[in-house]
């Protein structure tokens, strides 16, 4: 969490008096749930830079940008370095996370877009990994709808549908296909001739080998396979290997049932480098390497011993140095 620091000397600002800058549809600031109302000492444990920025970027609405760039323009006190690192501090505080999520680009493409989420509540980590975790992948703003353009009217001629032209429809006790595929056996293979009852028996079974993406004949190939030399039960032998050759689920990306975007989980980035990854490995909103930087460039480490294999030779020049007059 960020250091707390008590001052009164800078006031968050208000909001803002001229147009704020509107993010891309899709990116910009996003809200989460369940915040407390407004008051006047919501970041009065902040320091104050990262109050200053807070305050405003609490009074933004949904949808504004959320940038540097675009804060740093809108806060004249702070430069783009500033408000960077006020940003890192506030996501160390609780209080923000980039997130990267899926949109829809249109013809089956998925392209990703940044968000900002805004918590005015300060959270913890746990918190974070699962609201992000379960957030579902949000739709663009859709696009306008088309201007409706008036169809003329054509007179419409009613003629008498005659029987040959009246859509047939399937009886409505038809066989499944999975039946029809395992009536198909006996007479691909004699050895696994089912009967009425057996192939209703297995209708069920079979199914499931459909519903998994494969063909009737596929099915049909599977079972017939490696048969022994006798079968004395085709309707023990057939459900067992239902059972064990069942094909795994179809590698495919389940499409949304509502949006049609395809559902991946939102991806987190480091606010200080923009590296990507899953909300519970970047607490605080930082990534590994973030989190723990390397050593300044004015740190100095004595050295160490010498290695082993370099003990002869480190003894041998130390004897040359001793020798010089």
């Amino acid at each position: 969490m960020a250091t707390q620091h008590i001052s009164s000397a800078l006031r968050a600002p208000a909001p803002p008096s001229r147009p704020y800058a509107k993010a891309n549809p899709g990116f910009g600031k996003r809200s989460t749930p369940d915040q407390r109302p407004p008051r006047p000492d919501d970041f009065a444990l902040l320091p104050e830079r990262e109050r200053y920025v807070a305050g405003y970027v609490d009074h933004l609405p949904d949808g504004a940008a959320m940038d540097i760039k675009s804060l740093a323009k809108s806060l004249p006190l702070y430069g783009q370095m500033a408000v960077g690192s006020a940003l890192r501090a506030l996501g160390v505080a609780g209080h923000l996370r980039h997130v990267r999520c899926p949109a829809d680009a249109g013809g089956g493409q998925i392209r990703w877009i940044t968000r900002t989420y805004w918590s005015r509540t300060a959270r913890d980590n746990e918190w974070w990994a699962t609201f992000l975790g379960g957030a579902p992948a949000a739709p663009e703003a859709p696009h306008p709808p088309a201007p409706a353009v008036p169809q003329q009217r054509t007179p419409v001629r009613h003629t008498e549908e005659t029987p040959q032209e009246a859509p047939q429809e399937p009886p409505a006790d038809a066989p499944s296909p999975a039946y029809l595929a395992l009536a198909q056996l006996g007479r691909t293979d004699a050895r696994l001739a089912l009967s009425a009852a057996d192939c209703a028996a297995l209708e069920e079974a079979a199914a499931a080998w459909l519903a998994r993406g494969v063909n009737a004949d596929y099915l049909v190939k599977a079972l017939t396979a490696g048969l022994p030399a006798s079968v004395d039960s085709p309707v023990g032998l057939v459900r067992r290997r239902l059972r064990d050759k069942l094909p795994p689920l179809p590698p495919t990306v389940a499409q949304a049932p509502t949006t049609g975007i395809l559902e991946h989980r939102p991806m987190v980035e480091c606010t200080e480098c923009g590296a990507p990854g899953r909300p519970e490995a970047l607490p605080d909103g930082l990534c590994r390497a973030c989190r723990t930087p390397g050593p300044s460039a004015d740190t100095t480490t004595a050295p160490g011993p010498p290695a082993d294999r370099d003990v002869a030779a480190y003894v041998g020049t130390l004897r040359e140095m001793l020798r010089l007059p």
